[in-house]
């Protein structure tokens, strides 16, 4: 498979051209060619689709407005069937509002008529870029994944492989992305894997957190400002848009923006373009944007914390980070890479820890997640004296309350007094709902609440399309 995949990326690329004016096809596809590509044409979307079906073409360059399959149509069937082919759309300048559309359906990005020669081959020579660092990426991820998971993100669960999946879907498109979970559950680093598998990795990843500090600092350090903006601005500074030109920037805590600030953010989002605090000149940045919230968004929404509108802008991929206690058993593979990172940080040797100690580890809730896991690892690999960490250099004799478990094969859930009454209710939810091998109408009536009831929590918890296995939650 890597040795067919090298020679795909290294033949030499195809372009395929879609126009129903036949001077305009002819003209580009001679063009072209003596840019070095080979071409193939169509002069209708569904004589494209056909085509691109058995080329599997590098770059597609799509007039937008044809009979039949219009440039749009084309572009939504081939998001389909080869999401990762950059789509270049030509347009008149009547039609450059639905050309901006397109690109934030997907297209690679749009040209207006008559068009701009120099312009068009630069963008399909970065279009072809993208392409190969896609491939690259795809080639990396099937190696490692198979051991850790992706990248720095450790686990092998079932829950972290759905987080795994949608990350390999989102990481292939510039589309916003909302993730959602637990604090300390490993939300930055989602995104920075985000980053690392797309193809803006060689690009910067900027991160800011939204609730670290004031609405007017927060303005500053996002959109930047210029000298006088305001009592302090004694000089103009770039903020995190700007920095993060050509790559990721990643605004955590996103629901602790102030509405003023969000309407801002949502402008650039949909605009592409922003000005400093006191400036007067636009500036265009290219960004992939990814939100981060420890709230559950639709909740956040509701309640006036986050914008519907934002919401709904930032809502076209959501991540669920999934807290530890639903995947106790990547707690092993977590403290391994702990432990080779902590082997190197303070120049020890050792090798791991002890089965009385794993079991000990795997058998509490961590309600600071992966983040409180891995400081207890922390302070207990310092303590070790030996090659192996044992319980007796843990920290505190028990570093959080035990989870929530089944009793056997009984119909029965034991809870520990001090569980939030959140994470009984979800426990005993979910154990009904496996029960009833995932009848939603049948687990509502056993649970005495009514179905939406039901789905709602469901959706809360990212787990109303998931089917729940019995003996787990």
């Amino acid at each position: 498979m890597v040795i067919a995949e090298h020679k795909l990326m290294s033949s030499k690329p195809t372009i395929l051209i879609v126009d129903d004016e036949p001077d305009s096809r002819d003209a580009l596809q001679t063009l072209l060619g003596t840019w070095g590509y080979a071409t193939e044409v169509a002069s209708e979307g569904r004589e494209a689709l056909q085509k691109a079906a058995a080329l599997r073409p590098s770059v597609v360059v799509t007039d937008l407005m044809m009979p039949d399959m219009d440039g749009l149509g084309l572009l939504t069937a081939l998001q389909q069937e080869m999401p990762r082919v950059p789509v270049i759309i030509l347009t008149g300048r009547a039609t450059v509002d639905t050309a901006v559309g397109a690109m934030r359906q997907g297209a690679y990005d749009y040209l207006t008529k008559p068009v701009d020669l120099d312009r068009l081959r630069l963008l399909i020579e970065k279009a072809l870029e993208r392409g190969r660092a896609l491939d690259e990426i795809t080639i990396l991820r099937r190696r490692v994944k198979d051991v850790w998971g992706i990248g720095r993100l450790i686990g092998r669960s079932a829950p972290m492989q759905e987080v795994h999946r949608l990350i390999e879907q989102a990481a292939a498109t510039p589309a916003p992305v909302l993730i959602h979970g637990e604090t300390g559950t490993g939300k930055e680093l989602v995104a920075r894997t985000l980053h690392e598998l797309s193809a803006r990795a060689s690009g910067p990843f900027v991160a800011v957190n939204c609730a670290a500090m004031p609405e007017t600092l927060l303005e500053s350090e996002i959109f930047g400002h210029e000298r006088g903006a305001f009592t302090d601005a004694r000089d103009r500074r770039e903020g995190c848009f700007e920095l993060a030109h050509g790559g990721t920037l990643l605004l955590d805590e996103v629901a602790e923006m102030a509405p003023g600030t969000q309407a801002k953010f949502l402008r650039v989002l949909e605009e592409g373009s922003f000005r400093r605090l006191g400036g007067k000149v636009e500036i265009n940045v290219d960004v992939r944007v990814v939100a981060a919230t420890n709230k559950d968004p639709v909740t956040a929404m509701k309640e006036g914390e986050l914008r519907e509108d934002l919401y709904y802008r930032l809502n076209v991929f959501t991540l669920s980070v999934p807290p530890l206690r639903q995947r106790i058993e990547d707690i092993p593979l977590l403290v391994t890479g702990f432990i080779e990172e902590f082997n190197g940080k303070y120049d020890k040797r050792i090798t791991g820890v002890d089965d009385a100690t794993l079991k000990l580890l795997m058998s509490h809730a961590w309600p600071g997640n992966v983040r409180e896991l891995r400081n207890v690892v922390e302070r207990a690999f310092i303590a070790c004296e030996g090659d192996v960490i044992t319980a007796k250099v843990l920290p505190g004799t028990s570093p959080v309350a035990p989870v929530a478990s089944w009793s056997g094969d009984a119909d029965v859930v034991t809870a520990p007094i001090g569980l939030p009454l959140r994470e009984v209710e979800k426990q005993f939810v979910l154990r009904t709902l496996a029960a009833e091998n995932n009848n939603k109408t049948r687990a509502a009536d056993r649970l005495g609440i009514s179905t939406k009831t039901l789905h709602n929590m469901l959706q809360r918890w990212g787990l109303l399309h998931r089917q729940i296995p019995r003996g787990a939650a």
